[in-house]
């Protein structure tokens, strides 16, 4: 934590030495307006390159904090997320009965308003990450999350709790969610694979313990204590929120003396999608996702509709959560050993299997290949959560990396709500889920495919930057050796004039 502090304190240091020290710095500055020399040029390509050399990643520290906290933050908002088909029926029995068609439906609409608002969110969240910080904004929506779901507990029809729970509620974990991810970044590099897989595991745990603490909250206390004692996570989260203290550099702002408006150019990075490569993975993605969720969603309806209502479900579920929390800790590990952006690499290889794991769901005829299908789903499906936020650190930098994951996961959201719902439209068409299951294999393998092209957009960036760098030393070179030989004639013509 001291390192940090004073990283951040040199940095600071030598951004005010050019105002402070005009005596010095003054001739440089009058050479690079006068004229084209060799001396500016050096001076103007050092300087970006010394701030980042000043700035060294703690690896540990207070950075350990900040991790369990992020990873409280993932177990809280996902756990609750994923826990609401408890709630789910809670909510029928309140409100009607469980057999209700309609009343399913619109019950249901709440439960996936909540999911795709938090995603949906998300660019609205990397702008006031970047403005505010990450410490604020996080803080912020989880007080506003623990709000939204104490509102819910008080509800006593279906109407209000659309704007209490699927808005208020979900749009504050979204607040609270991403500078989870974020700030990561601020204490680790070398084992930020780790560190990532650690923290995303939390929703794991929470996913697969808090159901069974739920069940036993509705039975003993009511839905409506339940949410109340649900609101003690979100306390919580509000003050894990406080440990997420910054410690890379403040970007130079360009407003001007007195002015509160930050620049557009902050509010609006459009620098990320000068990228070809993070563009690429933030339509790849998506893309993939149309039918990633399928599984997720129709699996247990297509296990009753096969196996019968007396198999056990559950036990899929804990399948897939389990082998999720031991891939996101194994190939969070693993990105660390890989260099730079062929960790996209794994996320292919994610999709690949999870696309092959969907067509082979109809094709097993026994519960004991659905186990082997869902443990092989579940543990791929850690590796595509784990490395996202160290791909999105090697596509566009830390200092651009909130609103790089920030309009990723709000492009998330289309697939998310869009896929589930056409598989169940070609199930109630055609009979069964068995077409649904293999089309929803094919856009992840699509997906993963197109992800193929980021690392040799990406190398052939490198190599085209490098050319163009020698390119402009040799100029620079040139032009020195031109006007040192046109500052030699004149003295020569000089000493003849005088002869």
């Amino acid at each position: 934590m001291t390192e940090g502090n004073n990283m951040q304190e040199d940095a600071a240091g030598k951004d005010e030495v050019p105002a402070g020290v005009p005596a010095e710095e003054k001739p440089a500055e009058e050479k690079k307006e006068n004229g084209d020399s060799k001396v500016s040029v050096p001076e103007q390509t050092a300087a970006p390159g010394a701030e980042e050399a000043e700035f060294v990643h703690p690896e540990g520290g207070w950075g350990w904090v900040v991790m369990l906290a992020a990873m409280w933050c993932n177990g809280s908002v996902f756990g609750i997320q994923n826990a609401f088909g408890i709630l789910f029926l809670s909510l029928l029995r309140e409100f009607g009965s469980e057999h209700d068609e309609d009343l399913r439906f619109r019950t249901a609409w709440v439960g996936s308003l909540s999911m795709g608002m938090i995603f949906f969110c998300s660019p609205i969240v990397s702008v006031f990450t970047d403005i505010f910080g990450c410490r604020i904004t996080a803080v912020g929506g989880a007080a506003v999350g623990l709000i939204g779901l104490l509102a819910s507990s008080f509800v006593t029809s279906l109407g209000p709790l659309y704007f209490t729970y699927g808005i208020v509620f979900a749009c504050g974990c979204s607040f609270a969610y991403q500078p989870s991810l974020v700030i990561l970044g601020h204490y680790f590099k070398k084992r930020l694979g780790l560190v990532n897989g650690i923290v995303t595991a939390g929703s794991s745990i929470f996913t697969i313990t808090l159901p069974f603490v739920l069940s036993g909250l509705l039975e003993k206390v009511g839905l409506q204590n339940t949410m109340r004692v649900l609101c003690i996570l979100m306390f919580v989260l509000m003050l894990a929120g406080f440990t997420y203290k910054p410690l890379l550099p403040i970007k130079p702002s360009n407003t001007r003396t007195g002015s509160r408006c930050p620049p557009m150019s902050q509010v609006f990075n459009l620098n990320i999608w000068k990228s070809l490569g993070y563009r690429i993975w933030a339509f790849g993605i998506p893309a993939a996702l149309y039918g990633y969720f399928v599984p997720y969603v129709h699996l247990m309806k297509h296990v009753e509709e096969r196996f019968g209502p007396e198999a056990s479900k559950e036990v899929l579920l804990m399948c897939i959560g389990i082998t999720s929390g031991v891939g996101r800790l194994i190939f969070g590990r693993v990105a660390d050993y890989v260099h730079g952006v062929n960790k996209v690499y794994l996320q292919v290889a994610s999709f690949f299997v999870i696309g092959l794991m969907s067509m082979m769901i109809p094709l097993c005829h026994i519960f004991g290949g659905l186990i082997a299908v869902c443990l092989l789903m579940g543990l791929f499906d850690g590796c595509f959560i784990c490395i996202m936020a160290p791909i999105a650190f090697e596509l566009v930098g830390a200092k651009d990396v909130s609103q790089a994951i920030g309009f990723l996961l709000g492009l998330m959201s289309v697939p998310m709500t869009v896929g589930p719902p056409i598989a169940g439209f070609l199930r109630d068409r055609l009979g069964s889920y068995d077409v649904a299951f293999y089309l929803a294999g094919i856009p992840p393998i699509v997906g993963g495919a197109v992800l193929c092209l980021i690392p040799w957009v990406e190398a052939r960036r490198k190599r085209k930057e490098k050319e163009e760098a020698l390119s402009k030393e040799q100029d620079v070179t040139q032009k020195m050796i031109e006007h040192e030989k046109a500052h030699g004639d004149t003295q020569y013509k000089t000493g003849e004039s005088v002869l």
